[in-house]
């Protein structure tokens, strides 16, 4: 066995594939399916159909700071939290078709014991640092603020809601004392700074093999954002990273002086692919080792882009500290979907829920699955709507896909009581079919081991619509009443066709796959004795007459079903009506929380206190937006005793176009800051509307109203 073995020279014949471990304070959305349990789903399913040895693991995290505040809000325990909603998600993604080989859960003892030994063993070694350093507290709740606990403006983006550990809107991972004015979660109190002793992971001291392994041997292999995320963390330079945490929830450190302590949630969770693997094994009478320690696995991790840091610098910094251990081969992190034009919020309920989708439409998983990757954001974020869902059901899955098979068949029932025919002798335009039947799989086998799952289906599509054109063009509902030979060697072509659709889909609709074979076959597709490659290597495009194809002569089919339904438009409005009851739901929650939940008054000041603020109007003369940010515009104010540079947060509200020109107050002795490299010099007083945008605090209404002169420039405002 070699140590931290990162890249394979030769294919691999056995694969360890982790999905994410969702956290159980709710359910499954469909933007946790397209970047992550689909796709992963999808290269699990076509590794095993190359006969490669597959363990496909994931399981519920159940130990991460969401879940202590799920149960706050309820009122109820954290393992009633967990159980309740692990519950829910295994039967999702089982119901789904997600064809885990297991999927545990961080609460099982195998999980508990496993990430206990994995941490002794780095302590024994000596990996870990112990300091007692100067955390966030919250006095009145009485207890040290996780990094989920404390919320504050980000240090890079200016992202005013972002976690203590990272920040939602840029991405990047910081740690809780780098956000400014932070508040506590729970009590909403501004914390203070108290002593704690823990140990940590000094990443620092593995940055030269992150550079070697990341910078240089995966530059070209690793999906653009990975990689460009990964280097930008690595050239910030690294920094010792907590492994524990004050906390009663989770897994309890298992060393001298750990009491009141439990493993920090992101050294607990990955170890959990190793946990689910070890239960899976045992379960399977196998051996877990050789999936993560032997040279010949190739590991794969697919997670969404808000995971990259703890995947690609964190995880694998413990693994080659413990040094038994593979290197993942690849990371293929995808971007976000937004839901209808908006971002997916669990907590506003604008999200399509995975068990709920399953209820209001029964049968119908491969629908979702089919639109999820065809809208697939592997690249940038992309947006799921209802329209396109039902746009691309009734114009390619049943104008293309179905319409082919549902002719095949029915022709096949008609013309030949469903027995496969014997062809003739095959012309140009036959052989030409198979010969670009033959090079499909190989093409969408290209696609999918490079992790472009939408281009593999489109691909896949192709199939389809190379079997629908070889029909119309010759027309087999003609020649039946004038060439009986010519119509059976084209009925016995379309059915090959049909046959390799039958098992080209299986990694991307795999109920309709199983349905198609059995319709084909009259055998479940398990019961199949092809393999991929089979329909390549065949020699269908120069096989003489009564040669065997993927589908032979004799053979008796089943009569033909509909592979798909046409979606009516009541379907889709009562989707709408759903989201749109959500957005109603939180304007009202808004509207009643700034009106009737107006802010308490803050602690007194003495007017020494409010002299110290210098106001002043300012005029902005120039405004552009921070490339790569949301939020972010650059201002230059003339502020009437200079012309400064202010980093604002408000292009969500504003255009930079729209506010040069505008009146300002400004806050001009406010200590400056760098924001995403930019030194803000400044700040600007703004307001927010009762529908939440951003106002600016207009220093002409400020003035007596009997004065008709315009406010100058530098004007203090007392």
């Amino acid at each position: 066995m070699a140590e931290n073995s990162s890249t394979n020279s030769k294919s691999p014949n056995r694969y360890t594939i982790t999905a994410a471990l969702p956290y159980t304070n709710g359910p499954v959305h469909i933007g946790h399916l397209a970047g992550v349990y689909v796709p992963a789903d999808i290269y699990a399913r076509y590794q095993r159909l190359q006969n490669k040895d597959v363990a496909f693991v994931c399981g519920s995290d159940e130990h991460g700071v969401p879940i202590t505040i799920k149960a706050k809000k309820e009122g109820i325990t954290p393992q009633e939290v967990v159980d309740k909603y692990h519950g829910i998600i295994k039967k999702s993604f089982e119901d789904f078709g997600i064809s885990f080989d297991n999927y545990s859960r961080t609460s099982a003892k195998v999980h508990h014991d496993t990430a206990s030994a994995f941490f002794k063993k780095l302590y024994e070694d000596g990996k870990f640092i112990e300091e007692v350093t100067e955390q966030l507290y919250d006095a009145e709740a009485k207890q040290f603020l996780a990094d989920r606990f404390i919320l504050g403006t980000c240090p890079k983006c200016g992202f005013e809601e972002s976690y203590g550990d990272q920040c939602e809107n840029c991405g990047t991972s910081h740690n809780a004392t780098d956000l400014i004015n932070p508040k506590s979660a729970i009590t909403g109190n501004k914390p203070v700074l108290k002593e704690t002793r823990h140990w940590f992971l000094p990443l620092d001291q593995y940055e030269g093999f992150l550079k070697e392994w990341i910078l240089k041997e995966h530059k070209k292999d690793w999906k653009s954002n990975v990689y460009g995320q990964c280097k930008s963390w690595i050239d910030d330079g690294l920094r010792a990273r907590a492994v524990t945490r004050d906390l009663d929830w989770g897994i309890p450190v298992p060393v001298e002086g750990g009491e009141g302590k439990v493993l920090y949630v992101w050294f607990d969770a990955p170890i959990g692919y190793i946990s689910a693997t070890k239960e899976w094994a045992e379960r399977e009478g196998k051996d877990w080792k050789p999936y993560w320690k032997n040279e010949d696995t190739k590991l794969l991790h697919f997670i969404g882009k808000d995971n990259i840091v703890f995947h690609c610098i964190i995880f694998p910094s413990m693994l080659k500290a413990e040094g038994s251990y593979i290197l993942p081969d690849n990371v293929p992190a995808n971007e976000f979907l937004n839901l209808e034009g908006n971002k997916i919020s669990t907590s506003k309920n604008w999200a399509v829920w995975l068990h709920e989708y399953l209820e209001e439409f029964p049968n119908q998983q491969d629908v979702l699955r089919y639109v999820l990757t065809a809208n697939a954001p592997e690249t940038k974020d992309n947006d799921f709507t209802w329209a396109d869902f039902q746009a691309r059901n009734n114009n390619e899955l049943v104008a293309i896909f179905g319409n082919f098979i549902n002719r095949v068949v029915v022709l096949t029932n008609k013309y030949y009581d469903g027995i496969v025919p014997e062809p003739a002798d095959f012309s140009e335009v036959d052989t030409q079919t198979l010969k670009e039947l033959q090079a499909y799989p190989a093409v969408i086998a290209s696609s999918i081991e490079r992790y472009r799952f939408r281009e593999a289906q489109q691909e896949l599509m192709n199939v389809a619509r190379l079997g629908n054109k070889y029909l119309a063009d010759e027309e087999p509902w003609k020649t039946i009443k004038t060439d009986e030979a010519r119509t059976k060697t084209v009925m016995y072509i379309a059915l090959q066709i049909a046959s390799a659709l039958s098992f080209l889909s299986e990694p991307f609709l795999p109920f309709t796959s199983e349905k198609l074979r059995e319709m084909l076959t009259s055998a479940p597709l398990s019961d199949q004795k092809l393999s991929w490659n089979d329909i390549s290597s065949l020699p269908l495009g120069e096989m003489p007459k009564g040669r065997e194809g993927l589908i032979n002569p004799g053979h008796q089919i089943g009569k033909g079903e509909l592979l798909f339904s046409k979606i009516e438009d009541e379907q889709i409005q009562q989707q709408l009506d759903k989201l749109e009851a959500s957005k109603k739901a939180n304007a009202s929650t808004s509207s009643a929380t700034l009106n009737n939940a107006i802010k308490p008054q803050k602690e007194m000041i003495e007017f020494d206190d409010f002299t110290k603020l210098d106001m002043r109007v300012g005029t902005i003369i120039e405004a552009e937006k921070m490339p790569k940010t949301k939020k972010l515009l650059v201002l230059k104010v003339d502020t009437g005793i200079d012309v400064r540079t202010i980093v604002s947060g408000i292009a969500e509200s504003f255009k930079a176009e729209d506010v040069v020109g505008k009146k300002v107050t400004v806050l001009v002795n406010l200590a400056p800051r760098k924001l995403r490299g930019v030194e803000s010099q400044g700040m600007i007083l703004m307001t927010e509307t009762a529908e939440g945008k951003l106002s600016f605090v207009n220093p002409d209404t400020s003035t007596p109203l009997s004065t008709d002169d315009e406010v100058s420039n530098g004007a203090s405002i007392n």
